[in-house]
């Protein structure tokens, strides 16, 4: 993984720190929203993550594959690209 590992890393055990929290939230009977909104927090910190790390490998993979001039490799992280598109978009 080309992406910055110390960002990734730190924001990934945040997450794990909330998921803990939400457990306990749950354990707890907290309010629903309480919860609510700590999920949406998560995913929103995940959705950094990922996005962190699709750019490391567009600007470095992705982009190394399509200027060695390897036809075969570029089209296949092509289709890696848009198998992780068509996931987003559900």
């Amino acid at each position: 993984m080309v992406a910055d590992h110390e960002k990734v890393l730190r924001q990934l055990k945040t997450v794990r720190g909330q998921l803990d929290g939400l457990i306990k939230m749950v354990e707890d009977d907290r309010y629903c929203i309480d919860i609510s909104n700590q999920i949406m927090a998560s995913q929103a910190i995940l959705r950094n993550v990922n996005r962190e790390v699709l750019h490391a490998h567009l600007n470095c993979c992705a982009k190394e594959a399509f200027l060695n001039g390897d036809a075969e490799e570029a089209r296949r992280k092509l289709n890696e690209i848009v198998e992780v598109v068509d996931k987003l978009s559900k």
